[in-house]
Formats: C-alpha cells, structure tokens, sequence
C-alpha cells in the first residue's frame, strides 16, 4: 500500500485540497516552518505571523478531523530549514515512499519540486483547483491571440461562470463599470474600522517566535490583526459585505492621509492562503447585488479584480515563467530610494504609504499603484529590486500575483503585454484623489522652483526619456502633443529639476536592508545546537 508523505504549503490551508481529499490510510500530512521561506526576501514580520499562525491552526483542524499530521515547528532542533531539505527528511523518518503536494505559488518552488519527481524519493505534483482555471485553461484562452488585455479575458469567465449575468447580457447592460469608481474621498465620510480579531495562545507563541527570529525586518508587529482562522477570515468577509462593499466601488481609487484601509476589503491575504475561495467571496457579493444591498457598480468594480484580475495574473504567470521575471523593457536599472525602507522623505503620499505597509503590512491598491509603483517607476527603479521589496512588505504578496502586477502593471517592464501604457502620472493625479498634498511642503500645481512637486518634473523627464517607446502610442498621443508644444526653454528648466532631485536621492544597493540573511541563519543554527543540549 501506498505510503505518501502529503505536503502542505502555507498558501493551502483549504479542508478541501485536492491532497487531502482521499489520502491512503498510511499517508502522513506534513506542515513546515523553514527560515529559508522567510528569508529569501525579508518578508515583513507581520506576514510570516499570519502564515505560521495560520499553518498552526490549520494542523490542528487536520489532527481534529482524524490525519496523521506532522508539524515541523520552525524551532525544532532537526528542522532542516528548507522546505524540501524538511519534506524528505520527513518522508524518510516515516518511511514513505513518495511525496506529494499541490502547485505551489512560487516558480522557484515548481521548479525544485520538478527536479525531484524521478528521485529515489518521487515527488508526484497535483493541479491547484481551487481557482476558477488552471494556467492550461490560460493557455488555451491566450493561445493565437495578439493582445492578452484583461477585458477579454474578464468578459469570458463572466460567461463562463454566470456572475452578473442576465441571459447572456452583462447585468446592466455593460461589463465594466470603472467610470462610477474615480471619487475621491469626502471629508466628512470615515470608514469602519476592520475587525480586530482575539489572539489566542498559538497567534501569541506566534508572534514572540516571529520577533526573535524576525523582528530586524522592515515592519511592526505591533498592529498585528490579520485572520488566521477559517472562522475569522469569514468575519472579515461578512464585514466587508455588510459594511464596506456598498461604498467599496465609488472610493476604491481614493487615498486618505489617515484611513489605511477605507473600503477595501483585505480579503486577499485570507484568499491566497486558502482560508477563503474565490467562488464564496465572488459569490456573497453578487448576492448582495441581487438583493439590493450593494450598487451594481461596486459589486461588478469587487468581482473584477477577484473572477477577471485575480486569476488573469495568475494564468500569465504561469504561462510566462520563468523568462517573464527578467523583463525589463524601459531598461530601468536604479536602486530602490531608501525611503522605502525608512519612510524618510518629504514627499507626504510616499511617506504615509510606507509607514502604512510598515504598520500594516498592507497598502491598498492605488497606493501600490500610483505612490510606491509611480514614484519608482519615475525614479527608473530596476524591476527587481521593487518586485523584491512588493513580495517582502505586503502580507498578501505571493509571487503569481505580486510579480505581474509589479513588473507588468506597474513598471510596464513586460513591454505592454498586459498594459496598453505605464500608468505613470504627476503629482495632480495624487491631488485629485488624496488629501495628501494638503499635508506636504510641496506644491502638486508648480513643475519647477523649491516648493515644486518632484512627481511633476520627474512625469514630464520620464515621458521625455522614453519617447521612442511611447509617443506612437495612441493612449498617449494627447500627452506627447502637450510635451511638443512645450517651449525647449521650460522643458530644459523640467528636466534639470528632475535630475536634481534624483541626483539627491538617496539609494538602497541592498534590497535585503533588514539584517544579515545569513546571519539570521546562523543564529537559528545556534539556537537548535542549545536545544540540542538542553535536551535529555
């Protein structure tokens, strides 16, 4: 009789898991804690909590429910500290014959876990279905066409699924709804505040666990309140559904100075670690629609980014790897700003959207968008080293989604496979849809001079720098128009204020800032050695 070893990753934590389904009575179900899965980037100490929290909490369901678990705790003294050094060192402590386990979410992983298939101990490697298409339905979808635009993509699944569906027309009569969804934030308007959930003994060993091994990574544990539950990621998603989704879509573009969430739902961090399925989500908001409780453009505006983009990146990551990490189409090649790390700088929105992630470990789209990605894309940073710093900051990053939301939407360093233009904008952008600019030495309405914002210079150098690329462009044509009329004098006096500003900024070389990863390493080592000692 079979005896597998059934890996579990901690991006699975689903009951339902095609692994787990109907595993033979001998099959041993395995959970690890390894330092190389939180050092390779130095992912934010928040985010590691919620995984190993939650990684905790799901063994203890699986024990609950009759499997076989073994759980290798990160502090163990056999640990073998990465992932699948631990997984076959655990197959052979049980005697199992194989090892299997479900697509993980990193190509780096798939990639390790494929060199292992014809070892002396197989690994056998099962499909995740627990989206709505595989990258093969992604294939087919994407196969023969000129322009993978999302809107194709997205008018498909609705057909496909149903979702805000009448017959065989979009509910209300169009498919996108993105022109309700541009207000910026009213004063007098203040958003719920998310649920706070209880932190039980486990979520509390947890934590004191991530800050001694951790806690010289960018971020703080202090605010830590992400679910790590199945039962308290349902509570947030029936505070979303009952409290933020009817206003979710008129504001999901605007930025406050002080709300780090507004009303957006969090979800993602619950969805990519398994606590929570697409289909629920999508379909408790389609609910709401239907029953009148939501407007249609933000129940339509929500089920987009989970039916259309959620799995749009997912699939053109899949089918692009591994070449599409290495795109680099506007030659970008800058280190990250400092300020990234540090929050010290003067430009407010980039300052409030870091301490944020730093509190948080979230920042809403937009602010990923048109503050962290905008600025870097201004400020010619390299792909990498802000693809690094998104996967490491974010509790939500896992690379089949942060990678081409970074590197395609953002940079537009995929050359336009996803994007028709970058989404670079100058600091009225920022003015329009925030407070910010109110709360900021600079001023979002001057190009040049001391007191001008720095977005607006380093907008019109950018598009200036890559003008060949761009100005054919049909998006684009009005903007160029704009930069031709411009007299050679004040495109002269924009451009030396750019480079000003860039010749002052101060640079990162080392996207790994927060602490020496080896060290880190060598100091867990130690700290095994003593157990060992310890132990009678």
């Amino acid at each position: 009789m079979s005896r597998p070893l059934v890996l579990v990753l901690g991006d699975q934590l689903t009951p339902t898991l095609a692994s787990l389904r109907d595993p033979p009575d001998g099959a041993v179900v395995a959970l690890c804690e390894v330092a190389a899965e939180g050092t390779y980037v130095p992912h934010h100490p928040q985010k590691i909590a919620l995984i190993l929290a939650a990684m905790r909490h799901f063994a203890a369901e699986l024990r609950d429910r009759g499997f076989r678990v073994h759980y290798s705790a990160l502090d163990d003294a056999d640990n073998a500290q990465g992932l699948i050094q631990e997984a076959e060192r655990l197959a052979a402590l049980y005697g199992c014959d194989e090892i299997q386990v479900m697509r993980p979410g990193e190509w780096r992983l798939w990639q390790a876990m494929h060199e292992r298939v014809r070892a002396a101990l197989p690994w056998r490697l099962l499909e995740d279905d627990r989206f709505y298409t595989t990258p093969d339905d992604f294939a087919a979808w994407a196969r023969g066409r000129k322009s993978l635009r999302l809107e194709y993509f997205y008018r498909e699944q609705r057909r496909r699924t149903g979702l805000l569906m009448e017959d065989d027309q979009p509910a209300g009569g169009q498919w996108n709804f993105d022109h309700d969804n541009r207000e910026p934030l009213p004063e007098s308007l203040t958003a719920p505040e998310p649920p706070h959930h209880r932190r039980d003994a486990v979520t509390e060993e947890v934590l004191a666990l991530v800050a001694e091994h951790f806690g010289d990574h960018f971020g703080s544990l202090e605010g830590f309140h992400w679910p790590v539950t199945r039962r308290q990621a349902l509570v947030d998603l029936r505070h979303f559904i009952q409290h933020l989704l009817p206003e979710f879509g008129r504001y999901q573009d605007a930025i406050s100075d002080v709300e780090p969430f507004l009303f957006h739902s969090r979800l993602a961090a619950a969805l990519n670690l398994g606590l929570l399925s697409p289909r629920e989500v999508c379909e408790a908001a389609e609910r709401e629609y239907l029953e009148g409780h939501a407007p249609l453009n933000s129940v339509e505006g929500f089920i987009r980014q989970i039916l259309g983009w959620r799995e749009y990146v997912r699939g053109l990551y899949w089918t692009r790897m591994p070449d599409y990490k290495t795109g680099n189409a506007l030659g970008a090649e800058g280190d990250l700003p400092a300020c990234y790390w540090s929050g010290d700088t003067e430009l407010r929105c980039l300052a409030r959207a870091i301490e944020m992630t730093r509190d948080n470990a979230y920042a809403h789209h937009i602010q990923r968008l048109m503050v962290t990605g905008n600025i870097a894309l201004l400020c010619d940073v390299s792909p990498e080293a802000l693809c690094d710093w998104y996967l490491a900051v974010y509790a939500d990053a896992c690379e089949w989604v942060e990678l081409p939301n970074t590197l395609g939407m953002v940079l537009h360093a995929d050359g336009g496979l996803m994007g028709s233009k970058p989404y670079c904008a100058s600091g009225k952008y920022i003015d329009r849809m925030s407070d910010h600019c109110r709360h900021c030495r600079f001023d979002p309405k001057r190009v040049t001079g001391d007191d001008a914002c720095p977005l607006n210079s380093l907008y019109w150098r950018f598009l200036e720098r890559h003008a060949e690329t761009l100005s054919a462009n049909p998006r684009m044509k009005l903007i160029y128009g704009s930069l031709a009329r411009m007299s050679d004098e004040k495109r002269s006096a924009m451009r030396e204020q750019a480079e000003a500003f860039l010749a002052a900024l101060p640079r990162s070389s080392a996207w790994r800032q927060a602490g020496d990863v080896e060290e880190r390493r060598r100091h867990l080592a130690g700290y095994r050695t003593t157990r060992q000692e310890e132990t009678p």
